[in-house]
């Protein structure tokens, strides 16, 4: 299954996009941002691939300033 991570710099605004996410019934989670995304330590949103357009809508209308962007991870 191919999941996407939302790459943020702030924790705190990482873990409100997860709360306006599971406000609207979708199935995300909080993850450690992996190294691979080179923005130090951080938390990244974790939802499937599925659900792109709808977390990609609530983001972008989020505002959010310490957004980074999106990785695609594969499999578990």
């Amino acid at each position: 299954m191919t999941e996407i991570l939302a790459v943020f710099r702030s924790r705190s605004q990482a873990i409100d996009c997860l709360q306006r996410l599971k406000t609207l019934k979708i199935a995300a989670s909080l993850v450690n941002t992996p190294r691979e995304a080179n923005i130090g330590c951080g938390l990244s949103v974790r939802f499937a691939q599925t659900a792109a357009m709808k977390v990609k809508s609530v983001i972008a209308h989020a505002n959010y300033s310490a957004f980074y962007g999106y990785m695609t991870v594969s499999g578990r």
